[in-house]
């Protein structure tokens, strides 16, 4: 509790910051903030959660909730450096933007630390709030006001089949509580209700993580959001998706019954199939991207099958596809900056007017593609093994089958920006892209080469 309330005092201040015209000091104290929020996140890391008991019954502290926690966190400082000089040209909405942001990270968290169904509720609605206004924050763009109303109505009928789904795990079980929900799954007692209330909730989630088929809004609202709302839903708001749908499972039944892995085995290699196939036939590269991500999600969903262990290896997989997305939307907004539009002509020649962005945007591409040795190949690798292990071998040849026809649209962009000729000059760069792009695919790297920095945390 003391991270989301010091997260949501970071988030007040930023509103009160225009009083006293803080514009030009906003990032910088935001991510100084951040980073003080990380230190107490990971500071908490080893503190039993039973010592905060005034709490205990809406939220809890644990390995689980601190390590994708810290990566929300991690990911939101880099969301934040990428904002200075994207929303320069709107410097009297700046301090909103900030704020809506550090809102956002407030319901993420939420959502991987609640330990009662109203605070997980509260938590995505915080979250769905911030990014309906994201998505439409450009009045005059008709797009944008598209994507905007288009998230708000498929959000609103997720949450409202969300809710529906509580009120019918509440009415079996009589409690909100997970320990007390998940005590009661293990017996034999329970109405029929029970496993459509929690069948509900999980619908609600697959269409959050736009896995197939309830995917269907993913590419026009990715496409007509403003690029860095797009990047905000291509990872942090993904990821925080599938910790809180593994936490929901992990946390209300005891073991998923054959009905349910099956039914998540066909969503899984449905999503990798369709993504992947739609992603070939794009020319914008954020619809491209959106189709990637539902992928992604497919791919993601494999660790519901190896429910019981799979939590440090999905931690390592959203770690590993986030970063990835950071770095490669860092260089795609530079890029599509002041163009009419983001298709991959747009990239051509990249490789030589800009050779340093090309080769971070070249290897975000290759980690996503799942290629030796960025740690995209590693969280695949770990993903499969797990499911090989569980007896679902016909999910990871799907995957594998996928993983290879993901390789031609990520070349397509590859090979725009090192084979085709660029009629533009070389335009200069802000600091704080490059800062983002490298670190961010630095990191990516540094996991891959050493798994074991995330893959022991949860163990």
């Amino acid at each position: 509790m003391q991270v989301l309330i010091t997260i949501v005092s970071l988030g007040v201040f930023c509103l009160l910051a225009e009083i006293f015209n803080l514009r030009k000091l906003l990032v910088p104290i935001t991510v100084i903030g951040l980073l003080a929020v990380l230190g107490i996140s990971l500071n908490l890391w080893s503190i039993d959660s039973s010592i905060d008991t005034n709490y205990l019954n809406m939220m809890a502290t644990t390995k689980f909730s601190s390590a994708f926690s810290s990566l929300f966190i991690v990911l939101t400082i880099f969301i934040l450096l990428l904002s200075d000089d994207f929303y320069k040209d709107i410097p009297t909405k700046f301090s909103d933007f900030i704020a809506i942001k550090i809102f956002l990270l407030a319901g993420a968290v939420a959502m991987v630390s609640f330990t009662n169904l109203a605070m997980f509720f509260l938590g995505i609605e915080i979250l769905s709030i911030s990014l309906y206004i994201l998505a439409a924050s450009r009045r005059l763009d008709i797009k944008s006001n598209e994507a905007g109303m288009k998230y708000f109505l498929m959000g609103s009928f997720a949450s409202g089949i969300i809710l529906f789904g509580i009120c019918l795990v509440y009415g079996a079980t009589g409690y909100f509580n997970l320990e007390e929900i998940y005590a009661l799954s293990q017996g034999i007692g329970l109405p029929t209700w029970f496993p459509i209330g929690v069948t509900l909730i999980v619908i609600g989630m697959l269409f959050k993580i736009a896995a197939a088929p309830f995917h269907f809004w993913a590419p026009d609202v990715y496409e007509g959001s403003p690029a860095l709302t797009t990047a905000i839903m291509s990872t942090l708001a993904k990821v925080v998706a599938m910790a809180t749908l593994y936490k929901l499972l992990s946390g209300m039944t005891v073991a998923l019954g054959y009905k349910v892995e099956l039914l998540i085995v066909i969503i899984s290699i449905l999503s990798m199939t369709i993504g992947n196939i739609m992603a070939l036939r794009q020319k914008n590269v954020k619809r491209m991207l959106a189709f990637s991500g539902i992928s992604h999600a497919g791919f993601m969903l494999m660790a519901l099958l190896t429910l019981s262990t799979a939590a440090s290896t999905l931690l390592y997989y959203t770690t590993a596809y986030a970063l990835a997305g950071i770095a490669a939307f860092a260089v795609i907004i530079m890029v599509t900056k002041n163009k009419e539009n983001e298709n991959i002509e747009n990239f051509n020649g990249l490789g030589k007017t800009n050779p340093l962005m090309a080769a971070v945007l070249t290897a975000s591409l290759l980690s996503m593609a799942g290629i030796p040795i960025f740690s995209g190949f590693f969280a695949k690798f770990m993903l499969f093994s797990d499911t090989v292990k569980a007896g679902f071998l016909i999910v990871v040849i799907a995957g594998v089958i996928n993983s290879i026809i993901s390789v031609g649209y990520y070349f397509k962009l590859i090979l725009a920006m090192y084979t085709k000729e660029s009629n533009e000059e070389k335009v200069s760069i802000p600091f704080a892209y490059t800062i983002v792009a490298i670190v961010a695919i630095v990191l990516n790297i540094v996991i891959g080469i050493y798994p074991s920095l995330l893959t022991d945390l949860l163990v």
